[in-house]
């Protein structure tokens, strides 16, 4: 999905570069903690300093992250041109008749396939460089809908991902749910769906109401917290706390699928036959 990818990598790409400045700003001002340390004679701050210093440069070293992103990104409009022109050629060849245009036309079909190939499998590898998105439950906000005794079910789907918790109210108006966070994988083409149920019963649980929330603006360095109206009056809101990991991930990808990294290593697209060279 191609008009998707360009939104996401808009809003990664901005989210890495904030991620950088902000670790950068921090570590300014360790830096004039340490010098102000050091002039007044107290030694002994300056070693958690110093590790402070040291995990945020470590951090800092992580800006070829944005260069992958970017190279991948170009790759794939590459494979968006590549396919553009083929479609051109497929419909094309569909107005001509005679048995040279059967085959350019079988050949124009197949070069289609191709970069679609290519481009589905540079969309997956985009979305292995995403990070991760951690979530926690801050629990349900009703005003005068909550009451003590009142159970709820929540279930949040993302792609093929779940999350289903379940919570009570307490006499204190305190919320007890079994569980409090969890990590989800961010994707190109897919909204966070969220469904919260009151459990009255058995046999008898009522839908408060379902919402699907886009996950762009949380590419963020900083905590973001959310509270997401479930049903269309605003009555019931869910208070969640989202907080993005860029980095997390990258000591797990070991590989790049063969099809990527023959793109990124070649200026030009690879196995591309000479007459579709031409035409493009």
């Amino acid at each position: 999905q191609p008009e998707r990818l360009d939104e996401v990598y808009a809003a990664l790409r901005r989210g890495l570069q904030s991620y950088l400045q902000v670790h950068q700003l921090e570590l300014e001002s360790l830096g004039q903690q340490i010098r102000e340390n050091k002039r007044n004679g107290r030694l002994g701050s300056l070693y958690e300093l110093d590790k402070q210093v040291k995990a945020i440069e470590r951090f800092m070293r992580r800006e070829f992250h944005l260069s992958k992103v970017e190279e991948l990104y170009d790759a794939y409009c590459i494979q968006r041109r590549l396919r553009d022109g083929a479609s051109k050629m497929v419909a094309a060849f569909n107005s001509a008749s005679g048995s040279r245009a059967r085959e350019s036309l079988s050949e124009a079909n197949k070069g289609y396939k191709e970069c679609t190939e290519h481009m589905c499998s540079l969309e997956s590898e985009f979305e292995s460089q995403m990070g991760e998105f951690h979530v926690k439950m801050k629990g349900l906000a009703g005003f005068a809908r909550l009451c003590a005794g009142d159970q709820y079910e929540v279930l949040m789907r993302y792609g093929r991902q779940r999350w289903r918790l379940r919570g009570r109210v307490e006499v204190s108006n305190k919320q007890v749910w079994d569980s409090e966070d969890y990590i989800f994988l961010p994707l190109v083409t897919e909204l966070l769906s969220i469904k919260v149920t009151e459990l009255k019963s058995l046999a008898n649980h009522v839908v408060v109401g379902s919402v699907s929330c886009e996950m762009l603006d949380l590419f963020c360095p900083l905590p973001q917290t959310l509270a997401v109206d479930i049903n269309d009056l605003g009555t019931v809101k869910l208070n969640l706390e989202v907080t993005w990991s860029p980095f997390d991930k990258d000591d797990q990808i070991s590989s790049s699928s063969t099809v990527s990294k023959r793109l990124l290593s070649n200026q030009s697209p690879p196995d591309t036959p000479s007459m579709r060279e031409q035409v493009f």
